[in-house]
């Protein structure tokens, strides 16, 4: 069989629920919370490179990210952050539920224990490099093409404006954006520590190494 490899915007599904015994591995790319608000709130006036002429739904609306802020708009409330921890979360209705706790930390668990490799898109090129090394019968070659291939990133939003560090500042004091962020900075370090200790690069390549166990012996103590 050839392999199959199914893309798109899936939150976690517990296929064991039904009967699946045998899951399919699970991979995503997470983003920094508010990057990826301002990249969408511009997504949804100018659209990207990947289809140009294709009419947004709020194409015409010029007010920036910035102004969307200062006047407390709908659109870059602090409310549209919550969106990584509930995919990661699954379909339990908790999940969708604003800035619940219980979602931060199942969504925790599921890209501990149901997720084969989370990475970042600030760190994508390692990402992919950890890709082709753990499963070469689906990404032999990919990094390669990443390096050098016109497609490398597909789509990129179309006149963005970076906020400003007043317009940051505003948004790091809602508690949904701490629980994002701190989904973030959890899903960052099991990247790196992965990067850091599951393999080895040498001349460009990355080498999965093998899995080391250390034991020591425990006595009882004497009376």
């Amino acid at each position: 069989m050839k392999p199959g490899f199914y893309h798109g915007h899936i939150s976690y599904l517990d296929f064991a629920k039904f009967g699946v015994k045998k899951k399919p591995i699970y991979i995503n790319v997470i983003r920094d919370p508010i990057e990826r608000l301002v990249s969408y709130y511009y997504f949804l006036r100018f659209g990207d490179d990947y289809r140009p002429g294709l009419r947004r739904r709020k194409q015409g609306d010029k007010k920036t990210f910035d102004e969307c802020v200062a006047a407390g708009g709908s659109d870059c409330a602090p409310e549209k952050l919550w969106l990584q921890i509930p995919f990661f979360c699954g379909h339990s209705s908790e999940c969708w539920n604003v800035g619940s706790r219980w979602a931060l930390e199942q969504a925790k668990y599921n890209l501990i224990n149901e997720y084969f490799l989370v990475g970042v898109t600030e760190e994508l090129e390692d990402f992919i490099m950890l890709l082709e090394a753990a499963l070469p019968r689906f990404f032999r070659g990919a990094t390669e093409l990443y390096r050098t291939g016109k497609k490398s990133h597909l789509r990129k939003t179309t006149e963005k404006k970076l906020p400003t560090k007043e317009t940051i500042a505003k948004l790091q004091q809602s508690e949904i954006w701490k629980m994002e962020n701190e989904f973030y900075e959890f899903a960052l370090e099991q990247f790196q520590f992965v990067r850091a200790h599951a393999v080895r690069e040498k001349d460009g390549e990355l080498y999965i190494l093998a899995q080391n166990f250390f034991y020591e012996k425990i006595y009882p103590k004497s009376n």
